[in-house]
C-alpha cells in the first residue's frame, strides 16, 4: 500500500510538470476574443505592421496573412463602422489560419471569457515568471482525482465476490480508475506536440476501452 502511494505522489508530481512543460494555453484559448492570436492582431493593426502576427502562424500561410492584413488597413481606414469589420474579419482569418495550422478546426471567434481556469493560471505563470501556482492547482486537481477513484475501486474490489453485479461494479471501477492514472501518465511522458493524440490507453495494457 505504501509503495502504491509513493507511486501516486509521483505521478501526481510529473503529472503538474508536464503540465507546464506541455502547456496548451495558445492552443486552448487562441480561438477567443481575449486569446494571445487576438491580442497579437490588436497590436499589429494599432502599429500598422503585420510582424506580431506572423509567429502564429507556419510560413507557408506567412504570404496569406500579410495578403490579409493590407486588405484590412485599406479598408479600416474608411472610418469605425469599416474598421470594426475589418478588424473582425483579419482576427478570424488569422485564427482560422492558425487553427489550421495546428490541424485543429475553427469554429468561430469565442467571447474573451471562454478560458478554463487552468488556461487563465497558463498564461498568469508566464506573466509572472513563477509556475509555482499552476503547479499546486494541477497537482491538488490530479491528486483529488486520483484518490476518488481510487477509492471507489478499492471499496468495490473488496465486494467484488460476492456476486456477479458486484464484480461488474468493481470491473467498471476498476477500469475507470487504471484508465484515469493511463491517460495522465501518457500525458506527463508525452513529447509530441499539442494537438497530436497519444497513443491508446488499451494497446498498451490491454484494457477495454
Amino acid at each position: 500500500m505504501r509503495r502504491l502511494w509513493m507511486s501516486i505522489t509521483m505521478l501526481v508530481v510529473v503529472a503538474g510538470l508536464a503540465a507546464l512543460l506541455y502547456l496548451r494555453s495558445a492552443s486552448a484559448h487562441c480561438d477567443t476574443m481575449g486569446g494571445p492570436v487576438v491580442a497579437a492582431a490588436k497590436t499589429a493593426l494599432a502599429k500598422g505592421d503585420v510582424t506580431p502576427v506572423l509567429r502564429w502562424v507556419k510560413p507557408a500561410d506567412e504570404a496569406a496573412i500579410r495578403q490579409a492584413f493590407k486588405k484590412t488597413l485599406v479598408v479600416r481606414a474608411r472610418g469605425p463602422e469599416a474598421r470594426e469589420l475589418a478588424d473582425m474579419y483579419f482576427f478570424e482569418t488569422l485564427v482560422r489560419i492558425h487553427r489550421a495550422g495546428e490541424g485543429a478546426p475553427y469554429t468561430g471567434l469565442k467571447p474573451a471569457g471562454a478560458v478554463e481556469p487552468v488556461v487563465v493560471a497558463s498564461d498568469k505563470a508566464l506573466e509572472s515568471g513563477s509556475a509555482d501556482q499552476l503547479v499546486r492547482m494541477v497537482n491538488d486537481a490530479v491528486a483529488s482525482g486520483i484518490r476518488k477513484r481510487f477509492a471507489r475501486a478499492l471499496e468495490a474490489k473488496k465486494h467484488a465476490d460476492e456476486s456477479v453485479a458486484a464484480g461488474r461494479e468493481f470491473v467498471e471501477a476498476y477500469i475507470e480508475f487504471t484508465h484515469y492514472v493511463e491517460r495522465l501518465h501518457l500525458d506527463a511522458v508525452s513529447k509530441s506536440a499539442h494537438h497530436d493524440e497519444p497513443e491508446a490507453a488499451g494497446a498498451e495494457h490491454g484494457h477495454a476501452p
